[in-house]
């Protein structure tokens, strides 16, 4: 790459001179000015003495400094080999543009002529990376000596960060301008280009799985329909190692123990605005558990005591997490028991005729090595706590090298961090360790605005604060503002994930919201403030409590406060109306059980919650309210489809007084589909008034399938089937007297409902679209057979 100069110089010598020249002439100089020393034999042998040195052209470096690079004193005798390695440690040192050296009589001249100073770096043509990427890219310096070769080097550092992100056609050109007192300014001028994107990946070599099955494993994506949105569909070399492990982590935890990817193949389009990458990998055949036993090498240890502890069974698919899971908790156990230093180390024996691996846990006395202390560097904003906290061991306990890597992989959970590497290397003394952690952090936060409109809600404004890492703390913060014309919310959540240092968190919810129901004719004004602590209670479950107090009103809707002749509430919602702001203080508790966590079969998981919340403890409401969910879930046809099964349902058991609708169960498109929100359920019926009143119960199943649609994937488009049959039923504690018409629904039979789906990827979230169609409901529901939504994962 050429540079040129541009600008007024200070001296004669200097005048127009590029980079280029500038490491040109230095080869130049160094023929010119060394030809004395070696045209011939005899002149290589010639010895000189010197009685003085002069040295011209210097200002920056001195004279003493300039002899000590170049080993010369006065009053010396010295060879031409000597001359020549004096000009080539001036030349070398980087500091100066030129260098001659010229013997004349009993005097040595040495003429130089300084290297300018650096006095600012700027990039030009820079909008895909910031000035401050970029800056960490470049080894040259503002005010110091300006070296072309690094300049060079640094350009080609730029081009390198664009090749990395995707931009491999990008073109880097520096250049200099010429300023006053021997100084320049060092531009480089960048030509970003367009992306590379990847225009098709394939596998070759997979029998088992599909193309579109391991295309969802990989972290490189095939340019799609938003292509100038989507960031991963363009060309990495450097990712091409992540998604190699990535296939193999996935075949290794399906069982397929001797799967390698043989070889990447990357090529360019013809175009050359695009790739072609292809995997060839080799998946081998499938093994299964065979027989699993525990085995003790250390005599104060009994290996039945800790064979209950296993979970592995015969005949299950092989998963190396699986068993790491085993060893975490037999060595767990071991800690309680009061046994240091025991190691478990998973003896494997394959049985090629059956395909299984027999494994043997054999328990056995480590080292005694301690861990001496834990060093971490590059959190700038982290504290060091909350990095130690990811640690299961302290300065002095027992060295675990597998509980070292269960941390790295906390640390690196955490998302605070670009990069966290976490290495031990010996301490003070051979039987002492030090955990070397060394992070980079990236930014946590954002700020968020938004509009909005809606038919119900109008037009609005919408601004969020999120911290994932509120003050370098671990804690989160989220801010929330929201504005429309009929709906208005202001709220506060955090949260402190490790209390006192353990595993509790502690999390606090304020809420305020002002939000027109549009699905009846009355207004509500709500203000929530929920404090809650969560700790684990198993390997899957965990437990969170919490207070809970709430004032909610029911409030007359602007057009019937503006016009009380247009009243078109029914009798039971006036009443409830009526009542006001009603405040409730509760204490409730949830349980969650997901064996996505830790189970042994990645194609399945199960998800089973349930809560409870008494109200009575103050404020005017008397209540137990319990809700359940299950929900399993299963791939088949080598996880092409996915089947899904729910079981959800509530029941309220009011105290004292009379409950209102906003207290009961109103089911919407999430919990119930076919159905508007409180479309199915009690109902207050009159003329122009149909009120949905909730109900005291509710019960529903939902069936769900979702499977390949058979179109190219970069629409990013599947297809669904879905069934569902609930309902919603019970007034007890309701003041049906002062219904204004008939209620109908207090014990309504169950619906039925059918219905497709496409799901749609897209950057602003995943969509779902819902057609539907009620094969059974009653005269008075109000049905939905279409809508958007967002998708959501149990």
């Amino acid at each position: 790459m050429g540079l040129r100069t541009t600008g007024a110089t200070r001296r004669n010598r200097a005048t127009s001179k590029t980079l280029v020249k500038l490491l040109q002439g230095s080869a130049v100089c160094a023929l010119v000015s060394v030809a004395w020393v070696a045209p011939a034999t005899q002149v290589a042998a010639q010895d000189y003495r010197f009685s003085t040195v002069v040295i011209n052209g210097n200002e920056r470096v001195g004279d003493s400094a300039i002899l000590a690079r170049a080993k010369i004193r006065g009053g010396q005798t010295v060879t031409g080999g000597q001359l020549n390695d004096a000009y080539q440690n001036l030349q070398g040192s980087g500091l100066f543009e030129t260098v001659s050296i010229t013997p004349q009589g009993d005097t040595l001249v040495i003429d130089v002529v300084e290297l300018p100073t650096l006095n600012r770096v700027r990039f030009e043509g820079n909008k895909r990376i910031k000035d401050e990427v970029l800056a960490q890219v470049i080894g040259s310096t503002e005010r110091k000596v300006f070296n072309p070769a690094q300049a060079e080097k640094d350009a080609a550092g730029i081009a390198e960060a664009y090749s990395n992100d995707g931009r491999l056609s990008a073109r880097v050109q520096p250049r200099i301008i010429r300023r006053d007192q021997n100084r320049v300014d060092l531009v480089f001028e960048i030509f970003e280009g367009d992306n590379i994107e990847i225009e098709r990946i394939s596998l070759v070599g997979n029998r088992v799985y599909s193309d579109r099955r391991l295309r969802r494993v990989l972290g490189t994506k095939q340019a799609g329909l938003f292509r100038r949105l989507v960031k991963r569909d363009t060309f990495v070399e450097g990712r091409v190692e992540a998604d190699k492990q990535m296939l193999r982590d996935f075949y290794l935890s399906r069982g397929y123990v001797d799967m390698r990817t043989e070889a990447v193949n990357a090529e360019l389009t013809r175009e050359r605005d695009g790739y072609f990458v292809a995997y060839n990998i080799t998946e081998g055949q499938q093994f299964k558990f065979g027989k699993v036993s525990v085995v003790s090498e250390m005599p104060e240890v009994s290996a039945d005591a800790y064979r209950e502890i296993i979970k592995i069974r015969p005949g299950v698919v092989y998963s190396p997490t699986v068993v790491e899971n085993d060893i975490a908790r037999l060595e767990r156990q071991a800690i309680r028991d009061g046994v240091d230093f025991m190691r478990v180390e998973p003896r494997v024996e394959r049985n090629e005729r059956d395909l299984t691996l027999d494994v043997t846990y054999v328990i056995s006395r480590g080292e005694r090595i301690f861990v001496e202390r834990i060093d971490i560097e590059g959190n700038t904003t982290t504290l060091d706590q909350v990095i130690r906290r990811q640690f299961d061991s302290v300065e002095g306990d027992p060295f675990n090298p597998r509980e070292i890597r269960a941390a790295a992989e906390r640390i690196r959970a955490l998302n605070y961090f670009e990069t966290a590497e976490v290495n031990a290397r010996e301490g003070s003394s051979g039987e002492q360790v030090v955990i070397d952690v060394d992070v980079e952090e990236k930014p946590t936060g954002s700020l968020n605005f938004g509009g909005s409109f809606s038919n119900n809600d109008g037009i609005g404004v919408a601004i969020s604060f999120a911290e994932e890492n509120f003050l370098g703390r671990g804690q989160k913060l989220q801010l929330t503002v929201s504005t429309a014309s009929e709906a208005n919310r202001y709220g506060l959540n955090f949260v402190e994930p490790s209390l006192l240092g353990r595993d509790l968190s502690f999390g606090i919810q304020l809420d305020y919201a002002e939000t027109d129901s549009s699905y009846a004719s009355y207004d509500t004004k709500r203000l929530i403030a929920l404090p809650s602590l969560s700790f684990p209670v198993s390997e899957n479950g965990r437990v969170q409590v919490r207070y809970t107090y709430q004032d909610l009103e029911m409030v007359e809707t602007d057009d019937i406060v503006a016009d009380p002749a247009a009243q078109t509430n029914g009798g039971i919602i006036q009443s409830e109306i009526d009542q006001g702001a009603v405040t409730s203080s509760s204490l409730g508790y949830t349980y969650r059980y997901d064996t996505r966590l830790t189970g042994l079969d990645p194609t399945s998981g199960v998800l089973f919650e349930f809560g409870q919340d008494f109200a009575g403890v103050g404020g005017d409401s008397e209540y137990i309210k319990t809700t359940a969910k299950v929900v399993a879930e299963r791939l088949i046809f080598n996880e092409e489809v996915t089947l899904r099964a729910t079981l959800e349902g509530g029941a309220l058991s009011w105290g004292n007084g009379n409950s209102r609708t906003v207290d009961r169960f109103l089911l919407g498109s999430s919990v119930m589909r076919g159905f508007e929100f409180g479309g199915i359920g009690p109902r207050e019926l009159s003329g122009d008034i149909d009120d949905p009143l909730g109900g005291n119960y509710y019960l529903v199943a939902r069936f769900d399938a979702e499977f390949p649609l058979g179109l190219p994937e970069e629409y990013g488009l599947t297809g669904g089937a879905f069934y569902d049959v609930g309902n919603v039923w019970g007034l007890n504690n309701v003041d049906t007297a002062s219904a204004s018409g008939s209620v109908v629904g207090e014990s309504g039979s169950f619906r039925h409902v059918v219905g497709l789906s496409v799901f749609w990827e897209t950057p602003v979230g995943p969509l779902q679209f819902n057609f539907s169609q009620a094969l059974k409901k009653e005269d008075y529901d109000q049905d939905q057979n279409f809508e958007v939504t967002l998708r959501t994962t149990f």
